[in-house]
């Protein structure tokens, strides 16, 4: 009998973490009833990191009213621990909030996520992290930062509407309202993006695009964050633009690095690394003999810090296997975990489309699941055999 910990990132798009999880496990209790199973589903603080701290157990669900990125009302949530809270972007500022006709990057604003950041506050919490990934937005994390007290100004006094688009107007940021509150706020950003506000590299070359900008709109929307951070950066005398991961979130992260001083400690740290310690990763895996990871995709990316990665490099140190399953496999992304000792396992069953792959679901994954413990199981039968005490003679006796 095997302890093994469950412990993928989602499938995005087709399956949460958790919904992996309890997949992985329906299939590899169909295989090896016996063992037992421990479950750590993960995330790397984009959309699914608070589905992935709740499934750990010991934190309450808490309600919030919010914005979605354009504007509309929401119902929004975080987790909440005693005074720690968990704030995850994608929940009121997420691309899967707005309908893909309706992406509106110039418009799209970062105030609804600044709102429950501020709700958790408000109601005493005082360790926050903040999940910045799946965003819609590119807006410098300006509307966030309204909703903690800032202003930004056009040239007649007046606040500027939401939104990357109007920054181009910015003439006076006002850092006065910031609440006071924050000096006692320890705020650690969970994020695994590495690029910089600007450039070729940054948050509206890069992810503008899928936010539903065009060319034309990804050479303003630069322009406009290029103009911000000068007034931002001007008012609180640190110069953080090019700081790695300040171009997460359609630049949010290079918002909340300008004011860092504002608050008692800031962080910005890999989504996966934070995960990890919030779900009692690390004393689950002290108590496993194998590790369950996968994502949607295993390819060259995966070993730039996706979460797989993370696992596999968790395990390896501790002298764990490790299995990889992935919705899509590269010969890079296997040849990547390989180096660390990690199997990876494809899911896909057939050469279909990946809409068509997404449309079956958790079965896949199960069915997958099942045919890796099953090998398992061969390989303790040989193991046994070869020792002398299975059933199958050694050497004609």
């Amino acid at each position: 009998m095997l302890t093994v910990l469950v412990a993928p990132d989602s499938f995005k798009g087709c399956l949460t973490s958790v919904e992996v999880a309890n997949a992985l496990a329906s299939g590899w209790r169909r295989a090896r009833p016996d063992d037992a199973l421990r479950f750590s589903p993960l995330a790397d603080g984009g959309e699914g990191t608070l589905d992935a701290i709740q499934a750990a157990g010991g934190w309450a669900q808490m309600p919030a009213a919010a914005r979605d990125p354009l504007g509309r009302p929401l119902s929004g949530r975080f987790l909440r621990q005693g005074r720690r809270a968990a704030v995850e972007l994608a929940v009121a500022s997420g691309l899967s909030r707005v309908m893909p006709e309706e992406r509106d990057a110039l418009a799209a604003s970062t105030f609804g996520t600044g709102l429950i950041l501020a709700a958790a506050i408000g109601l005493g919490v005082r360790d926050v992290v903040l999940g910045v990934g799946g965003s819609a937005t590119t807006d410098g994390g300006s509307g966030l930062l309204t909703a903690l007290g800032a202003r930004f100004l056009d040239s007649d006094g007046h606040d500027l509407p939401g939104g990357g688009g109007p920054l181009g107007r910015l003439a006076r940021v006002d850092l006065s309202g910031l609440a006071p509150v924050l000096a006692d706020v320890r705020l650690t950003v969970a994020s695994d993006v590495t690029n910089p506000l600007l450039g070729e590299l940054g948050a509206a070359a890069v992810y503008g695009p899928q936010k539903g900008a065009d060319e034309a709109q990804v050479a303003q929307l630069d322009g406009n964050l290029a103009h911000y951070a000068d007034l931002l950066e001007a008012a609180t005398a640190r110069r953080v633009r090019d700081v790695p991961g300040a171009g997460a979130a359609g630049g949010t992260t290079f918002g909340l690095l300008a004011i860092a001083d504002r608050f008692a400690s800031f962080e910005v740290r890999p989504g996966v690394d934070v995960l990890m310690e919030l779900t009692g990763f690390g004393e689950k895996l002290d108590e496993a003999d194998l590790v369950l990871t996968g994502e949607g995709r295993v390819d060259a990316q995966t070993a730039y810090g996706k979460t797989a990665l993370g696992v596999a490099r968790r395990a390896a140190a501790a002298r764990r296997g490790c299995v990889c399953f992935g919705g899509g496999v590269t010969p890079e992304g296997s040849a990547g975990l390989a180096e660390i000792g990690t199997i990876v396992v494809p899911v896909v069953e057939s050469p279909i489309p990946v809409e068509a792959a997404i449309a079956l679901g958790s079965g896949p994954v199960e069915r997958a699941a099942e045919r890796t413990a099953e090998l398992i199981s061969l390989a303790e039968m040989l193991t046994r055999t070869s020792r002398g005490d299975g059933r199958r003679p050694q050497n004609g006796r």
